[in-house]
Formats: C-alpha cells, sequence, structure tokens
C-alpha cells in the first residue's frame, strides 16, 4: 500500500493532512469533500489513508492500463496468479483495537467501524477472502456483518456444524489489488491468486498462528469466529441510508501484527470508494455475460446508481433483439442490479448527458422497456419487499437496425 500511496503521491493525487484530526466525523468529513487521496499524519496520533481507490484512474493506475480499457481488462482475467508462502507471521502481539484509529463515520452509526478489513477464514486446503464491515465492541470484538449465502457465511456455518470456531484474520492496509480482488466474485478460493494476477502474477502471503495466509499489511487481526452473535448497526451502506439492525456473529480476536508506525486505511460508507469496490468488480462480470449474447464494448456500474444498482452497457448489435437479451444477461450477471440501460457504440457510457440522450431519442415506451417483477433485488435498496423481492427495469436505448441513417447526429468530423 505504501509503493501504491508513493506513485499516487507523484501524480498528484495525495493531499496531506499534518493538522490534529479526530476520528469521529472529522475525518470522513474530509473524505467526502475530497477528491484525492488524503494522508493523516496525526488522527489521534496515528496515521491513516482514506479516499486510496476513490475513483476510476487510481484503479487504472493501480493495473497500469488505460482508464477506458479496465473492464475489458478486467474481464479476462484467468484467477491463476502464482502465490507463495513467505514463511510465518513474525512478533504477534495481543490483540487490542484500541491502538488502531477507528473511525464513526456518521452520527446515527451504533459506533466505531473498521471498513476496509478484509477477512480471510480457512477450513482445511479453502480460503476465502472478502470485506466485511465490522463494528466494534470491545478491545478484542467486533460484530461483522455476514451476508447470508456468502462464502465467508457459509463457511462460518460448516465449522460450527463441525463444533469448531472458524479461525480468521482481517488485514488492514493492503495493497488495493488485493482489497479489489477480495471484492470480486471469482471462482471460489480464487481471491489469493485473482489478486496474484492483478499485482503482475506473484502474491506472498505468510502464515497466522491459526493457520490463515494473509498478504502484506500494515495491520493484521488475528482470531476467531464462533456462535456468539451481537446486534449490529444501524450502519451507513452503499445507498447513503441506514441499513438496519442485525444480530451478526461475532470475531474475537486473540493477536494482531502491526508494521512500525502502520498506516490505518479507512473506507467512508457510501463515499467514492466505496462505491467503486462494490461495483467495479461486477463489470467484467456483466461484460463477458453480455458478450455471449451479443457484441459488447463496454460496461460502466454508475456513481448515481450507488455504484451498484444502475448499470449502463454499450453493445454492437448483431439483431434487433440483442439489447433485449443484452439486459437480461446483464441482471443475471449481477443479481442486485435494479436498472440497466442498452446503449449504442456511438454513446459515451461515462457521460451521464450522452446517456440520457440515447433514452430520449431511441427509446419507445411500449417497446423498449423491460419490466420484471418478483426477483431477487438487493438487500441494501430501500424499495425491497420484506421477502428481498423487487422489480427490475432494463431499458433498450439502441437505434432500430436499418434505420441508424434516421438516428445520425450532426457534427464536423
Amino acid at each position: 500500500m505504501r509503493e501504491f500511496i508513493e506513485m499516487m503521491r507523484q501524480k498528484g493525487r495525495v493531499e496531506d493532512i499534518r493538522e490534529p484530526c479526530s476520528t469521529v466525523f472529522d475525518a470522513p468529513k474530509r473524505s467526502k469533500a475530497s477528491d484525492r487521496i488524503l494522508f493523516f499524519h496525526d488522527l489521534e496520533g496515528h496515521r491513516a489513508v482514506m479516499n486510496l481507490m476513490a475513483d476510476r484512474s487510481a484503479l487504472a493506475a493501480a493495473l497500469g492500463v488505460g482508464e477506458r480499457r479496465l473492464v475489458p481488462h478486467l474481464a479476462g482475467a484467468a484467477y491463476a496468479g502464482d502465490v507463495v508462502d513467505a514463511g510465518a507471521l513474525a512478533d504477534p502481539q495481543p490483540a487490542d483495537l484500541s491502538r488502531i484509529p477507528i473511525m464513526k463515520h456518521f452520527p446515527g452509526d451504533a459506533g466505531r467501524y473498521i471498513t476496509s478489513g478484509i477477512v480471510f477464514s480457512r477450513a482445511g486446503d479453502m480460503e476465502n477472502a472478502s470485506i466485511h464491515r465490522m463494528m466494534v465492541l470491545d478491545e478484542k470484538r467486533v460484530a461483522a456483518r455476514l451476508v447470508e449465502g456468502r462464502h465467508t457465511h457459509t463457511m462460518l456455518k460448516e465449522a460450527l456444524a463441525r463444533g469448531e470456531k472458524l479461525p480468521v484474520a482481517v488485514t488492514i492496509g493492503t495493497h488495493p489489488l488485493v482489497t479489489f480482488a477480495a471484492c470480486t466474485r471469482v471462482p471460489q478460493g480464487k481471491e489469493l491468486a485473482y489478486a496474484a494476477e492483478l499485482l503482475g502474477g506473484t502474491l506472498a502471503v505468510r502464515e497466522c498462528a491459526n493457520g490463515v495466509l494473509v498478504p502484506d499489511a500494515e495491520i493484521v487481526l488475528e482470531g476467531y469466529i464462533g456462535a456468539e452473535r451481537a446486534a449490529e448497526g444501524p450502519f451507513v451502506d452503499i445507498t447513503g441510508t441506514y441499513d438496519p439492525v442485525r444480530q451478526e456473529p461475532v470475531i474475537e480476536f486473540t493477536h494482531m501484527y502491526c508494521k512500525p508506525d502502520p498506516i490505518y486505511h479507512g473506507i467512508l460508507p457510501a463515499g467514492d470508494e466505496h462505491k467503486l469496490l462494490m461495483g467495479a468488480p461486477y463489470e467484467p462480470k456483466i461484460y463477458r455475460a453480455v458478450g455471449e449474447v451479443t457484441g459488447v464494448c463496454d460496461v460502466l456500474l454508475t456513481k448515481g446508481g450507488a455504484g451498484y444498482l444502475h448499470a449502463v452497457v454499450k453493445i454492437r448489435k448483431n439483431t434487433q433483439g440483442d439489447a433485449k437479451n443484452a439486459i437480461m444477461a446483464a441482471f443475471a450477471a449481477h443479481t442486485s442490479l435494479k436498472h440497466v440501460v442498452i446503449v449504442d457504440e456511438d454513446i459515451d457510457i461515462h457521460d451521464p448527458t450522452d446517456v440520457e440522450f440515447a433514452i430520449a431519442t431511441r427509446v419507445r415506451g411500449d417497446t423498449d422497456i423491460m419490466v420484471i417483477t418478483g426477483v431477487r433485488g438487493s438487500s441494501l435498496d430501500p424499495t425491497r419487499l420484506g421477502d428481498g423481492t423487487n422489480v427490475k427495469v432494463g431499458v433498450d436505448a439502441t437505434m432500430v437496425m436499418g434505420k441508424e441513417d434516421e438516428f445520425v447526429r450532426a457534427g464536423w468530423e
């Protein structure tokens, strides 16, 4: 992570904040007001960073590719990087969360939350990595939001059925491509291999005392998830609204490992970094799915759609029905997707005005809008029903094949 920060500093993308700053609302407010990486040198006596990867240019810089080539580049992943065992983690210390500048982000939050922590969990030869928000309960325990049916939740159920606790390690302050890999739905157990691939082919990992493997990080918290549960929430999630209180599993930490003068990484809930990490990993998945039914050019999960609920897909039609097939493929690839707009090659999907132009001039409401009711939606969408179902809408904003001349826009090129 330090190498990435220095690379972005050379690009003029880092703002150093040297005056004292509070973990309660102050740092989150500054994060919201800035589009640059914020490096806090005195966050209640600690160092910390926010907005680490808050826009697509930062992700492109980390990958070393052009910003407009991001999705095709990521869609070509084979999840086949080389994970190298670098031995055991050294110098374990007793776990003490009070040593970390964990923030309280909004007045209605139930408490302080770790928002960037990657939870690595291990059972036999299977290791999973994913980000879960974690509400601090005391110096050694957090309540973690484990979404039902996701891999960490499944691994915990299986461990408890065996009468065991699930060993975990939480890393804070990893290279942003490792964080991105942990946010991506990959073949089971391939998060570390994917991270290695994104980083150029190789990723070194070290073993915690409980057997969990972790990559380089500023802070590592080692522990176990058992049968204990605690109230978690309310907490602001991706839509900027409060997620409800739930009974969630408790992680109890036994040890921690810290670099000298560690740099804490905080992600602002519903901020640009949160939206990018939630949505951008799904773009290559949608790209591949749409590519199975028609020519696909690009995919964007829009910032206005919370980076997660709205997509725009640019296609190259082969038959008149391709746009509707693309709509269905996009919904199948990203089940939390709520609305999707399909556009032609001449539309800039990164320009909301251009997308709106396509809707205004190429959509007939009676023939080009698909409404699908009674389907699974996002648990984060405030309009969901009690059973988790919702309504999805697909918009075919493409030209009618054979009549393209009627849609030509005037210009000088």
